[in-house]
């Protein structure tokens, strides 16, 4: 496992917002904050083959959230003072963290966790790129839409079905519990708790995005050919690439319903990849499921190079979550049958 830590389609008009003072250590603007003279000045590098270069090793560790708190709705920006405070902020929080060893508040039910900080964890010990947007999602609502009826029923029918019987086997449990799939790989590729990291490798028609948590390796063609037969469902979906000027587009289509949004059975989900400086890579996406939101979101986050290499994620090397998981269960089973007997 890595020692870094963890830590959408809007225009590049979002580049003329800037910031007064520059990050600290560890942390970098993302293109959002960079004024928009600079970003259209500079070339991308190329691939011997001509394609646009977003090879290297990457993070999208980001403190923005991906829905906008409610506390900010309608605010889509925050001003330049406000992101320094949030910057100084994120600074404090840390220090505390690595003083009290709690990387949440005491005796909340998220306070289980080991101390983030104690093994380089915590996302402020790794680099974070800051950007002016109050969330990840973009627009004036900056949340995901509402489940449609239909959505809500077909949820509701599902939980009800598996309803006691949560812990009956590994087969049971959540794909991430199982250390076989992760939300945060998508596509969208968004932002995780920890190890927020990914590798982009290219070669002639493919492009290949690894991310570190959790150890998947998407394979992009940009040959262009078809999506594969609609009968063919993948966890991640099946992505199809091609190049727009200096941008990466890639088009995925049949997921199953399991990943990376569960109960949605036609997830359409286009990505934007554009290395906007040396340093940067502006990430952007839109999600549709007609018939599972009552309409499409979009998003974006900045993505920014880092140094060294990507770790293997072990998740399944000494899983004692799921284990101690079941082993639980079939301890309160136990107890229960014992007092049923009596």
């Amino acid at each position: 496992m890595s020692r870094r830590s963890f830590a959408v389609t809007a225009a590049l008009a979002a580049f003329t917002f800037s910031v007064a003072t520059p990050p600290t250590a560890g942390q970098a603007l993302s293109p959002a904050a960079k004024p928009a003279k600079e970003a259209k000045s500079w070339t991308p590098p190329h691939t011997p083959d001509g394609a646009p270069d977003l090879e290297g090793v990457w993070t999208n560790n980001t403190a923005t959230p991906l829905q906008r708190p409610k506390n900010l709705a309608g605010k889509e920006f925050y001003t330049q003072g406000e992101l320094e405070g949030l910057v100084k902020g994120e600074k404090d929080r840390l220090a505390k963290n690595e003083e009290e060893g709690r990387p949440t508040e005491p005796g909340t039910a998220e306070d289980v966790h080991y101390d983030f900080s104690e093994y380089g964890l915590d996302r402020g010990q790794s680099k974070l790129v800051w950007n002016q947007r109050t969330s990840i999602i973009v627009g004036p609502d900056g949340r995901i839409p509402p489940l449609t009826p239909e959505a809500r029923q077909r949820l509701a029918e599902r939980r009800a079905k598996e309803k006691g019987h949560e812990f009956d086997g590994p087969e049971s449990r959540p794909l991430g519990a199982r250390c076989l799939a992760r939300a945060n790989v998508g596509p969208p590729l968004l932002p995780t708790a920890y190890n927020s990291n990914l590798q982009i490798v290219q070669g002639t028609g493919y492009v290949v995005i690894e991310t570190e948590e959790i150890h998947d390796a998407r394979l992009i063609p940009t040959d262009g050919r078809r999506h594969v037969p609609s009968t063919v469902r993948q966890w991640m979906g099946d992505s199809v690439g091609h190049w727009e000027g200096n941008t990466l587009v890639v088009d995925t289509t049949n997921f199953t319903d399991l990943n990376p949004f569960e109960g949605a059975q036609n997830l359409h989900v286009v990505e934007r990849l554009t290395r906007v400086d040396n340093e940067t890579i502006l990430y952007q996406f839109t999600v549709e499921d007609p018939g599972m939101w009552t309409k499409p979101w979009s998003g974006e986050v900045p993505i920014s190079k880092i140094q060294g290499q990507l770790y293997e994620y072990a998740c399944h090397e000494a899983n004692y979550g799921l284990a101690n998981t079941l082993r639980g269960a079939r301890v309160a089973e136990e107890e229960a049958g014992k007092k049923t007997a009596k």
